[in-house]
Order: structure tokens, then C-alpha cells, then sequence
């Protein structure tokens, strides 16, 4: 997932971290320096092991961003 979002971001870390996934965000400090034009956007990457359970969670994190509810 690519995002500036840093509610996203951190749910995203607590989510994962919940299910003992391993995940990195790479771009931060870039994303930081390039200023608040949005230009480079953070990365979250998990490992291959963790892939299937790391998309669950970036599918509700979808549904959550356009206004739904992931239990609905």
C-alpha cells in the first residue's frame, strides 16, 4: 500500500503488529523531506509468509476509506 495518511499508516502498524506481522514502511523520511506536496508516497511492505494475512488487512483498511464498515 502506498499512502502520506498517517492515521492509516499507524492503524495499519497496529493491525499488523496485532496479527504478528512482520512489515516495514519504507519512503518516510523522503516523503518528509519532499515536503506536503504528496509527491512520494510512504510504502508499507510485509513479508511473502505474512502476504495473505497482510491483504485481509489492507482490504478492510480499503472498505474503512471509502466510508464502510469492515464488519457489514
Amino acid at each position: 500500500m502506498r499512502t502520506n495518511d498517517p492515521v492509516l499508516l499507524s492503524w495499519l502498524a497496529a493491525q499488523f503488529a496485532e496479527e504478528n506481522i512482520d512489515a516495514v514502511v519504507f519512503d518516510a523520511h523522503t516523503s518528509v523531506i519532499e515536503g506536503s506536496i504528496s509527491a512520494i508516497l510512504r510504502r508499507v511492505m510485509a513479508v511473502s509468509e505474512d502476504l495473505a494475512s497482510a491483504r485481509l488487512i489492507l482490504a478492510e483498511a480499503e472498505i474503512i476509506q471509502i466510508g464502510g464498515r469492515p464488519d457489514a
